[in-house]
């Protein structure tokens, strides 16, 4: 006699108050049952449904095989095997239950038993757990599937996006030494305004409404900062300050920007396919961008080569434009944008080089996340030509002071004594600021 029978039998000696089955039994049945569907159902069409019609219909499909079965089942066990069979089949797994929580922001699978999320800027490890690393794996594949995407020993790392537009980057062996692992990026589903970033305790008042005057006065800006540090919130940020009558090209390796604009064109690379073919570069797309009359071109990362063409952009009449870089400082921020412009291959001396940024860049703003989880603008600095040399000026910065027993972070956001030559540009563009905010520092 089959378990199904034997549960049937017992089933039907037994009421439903006194059948007791704990959470083995619960994955016995998903197991069954996900088989079952898999093999009888077309999954493929399930995972195009609407999440409440796809519901809906494992919920039809399973309650009717349970019926042909005679299983006796309670509707909370009935909801919990349905959730975990969607979660299984057409969904993600553990993770569902961690990608629903908005309060999450980053989850990280080191192994089936060590998964760690970022909630409020602080990372802590999870309960939840996979069977084993062929689970993980298999979660993985549900994810890149759609995508067209491939991961195998030949190409073991992949980028992917879910269909919230959170970013999925996913490694497997044999350069992940101790199994697969999973990163995910999630984002907010309303992105984040200026004020709210204000709120949290990013920037200063003053801060924000310089920075929104030098986006509306057409500013060429590098936010800098290191990995988790802001970046690319910031940037979405900035991008509220552009007039609604701008046409904006945003130009991404994997596409996060959210801009609620309406003359915008978003562009994404492409890795090569199978035969190493059809890839599209950062740098093709910051050519071709510039063929479609933007007035405003937006990259969300420079990384290598196309830091030459964003620069010879922003010095041919493509001003406003926005970008990010990987660096601990202004300074590293500068000495990395000579060095990706080396790597392009173009016979230019380093004078040549500084004399790009001087023309291309007027301010950089660097971010940084401290040991309390808050992610803080720590400078605004100006990029000016004194007597043939590059000068890097602050006009704000952050000044830690302590840190305290429960480990927040305190300080203060200061304005220097420098006048910026940006308020030229302002004056031009029609934007008047209180003036003891950017000429009476408090900073020696």
């Amino acid at each position: 006699m089959s378990w199904i029978e034997k549960a049937a039998v017992i089933g039907a000696k037994k009421t439903q108050q006194e059948w007791n089955v704990g959470q083995s039994q619960i994955d016995v049945w998903v197991r069954h049952y996900k088989d079952r569907l898999i093999k009888e159902a077309n999954l493929e069409t399930i995972t195009m449904l609407p999440p409440v019609e796809r519901k809906k219909t494992i919920e039809r499909l399973v309650t009717q095989m349970i019926n042909e079965e005679k299983v006796i089942i309670t509707s909370d066990q009935m909801e919990q095997i349905i959730q975990q069979i969607i979660n299984e089949s057409v969904g993600y797994g553990p993770l569902e239950s961690l990608l629903r929580d908005e309060s999450i922001t980053e989850i990280m699978v080191n192994g089936p038993n060590e998964i760690f999320i970022e909630k409020n800027g602080k990372i802590e490890k999870t309960r939840v757990k996979f069977k084993d690393d062929n689970h993980v794996r298999h979660i993985i594949d549900r994810i890149i599937a759609p995508l067209g995407r491939r991961i195998d020993e030949s190409s073991p790392m992949v980028d992917a996006r879910l269909q919230d537009g959170s970013r999925v980057n996913a490694v497997i062996p044999p350069i992940s030494v101790d199994g697969p692992s999973i990163s995910i990026r999630k984002f907010q589903k309303d992105p984040y305004t200026l004020d709210d970033l204000k709120g949290f305790g990013s920037f200063s008042e003053e801060m924000a409404e310089f920075l929104q005057g030098a986006v509306q006065a057409k500013s060429n800006i590098l936010v800098s900062g290191g990995t988790g540090s802001g970046k690319t919130t910031l940037l979405n940020v900035l991008s509220g300050s552009i007039p609604r009558g701008e046409r904006i090209v945003t130009i991404e390796d994997m596409a996060e920007l959210r801009f609620t604009h309406d003359n915008l064109v978003r562009l994404e690379a492409r890795p090569p396919n199978m035969e190493g073919k059809g890839e599209v570069t950062i740098r093709h797309l910051v050519k071709n961008a510039l063929r479609m009359r933007p007035d405003r071109i937006v990259v969300g990362e420079v990384r290598g080569s196309e830091a030459i063409d964003m620069l010879q952009a922003m010095n041919t009449g493509h001003e406003g434009s926005l970008t990010t870089i990987h660096a601990n400082s202004p300074k590293d921020a500068l000495g990395r944008l000579e060095s990706m412009v080396i790597m392009s291959g173009l016979p230019l001396t380093v004078e040549v080089i500084r004399g790009y940024f001087v023309g291309a860049l007027d301010l950089i703003v660097q971010t940084s996340r401290f040991s309390d989880g808050k992610r803080r603008i720590v400078h605004i600095t100006e990029i000016v030509e004194e007597q043939g040399a590059i000068q890097l000026r602050d006009v704000y910065r952050f000044e830690r002071q302590a840190t305290l027993a429960d480990g927040t972070v305190t300080g203060q956001f200061l304005k220097t004594d420098y006048t910026p030559r940006i308020m030229e540009r302002f004056q031009a563009f029609g934007i008047h600021l209180e003036q003891s905010r950017v000429e009476s520092g408090v900073l020696p």
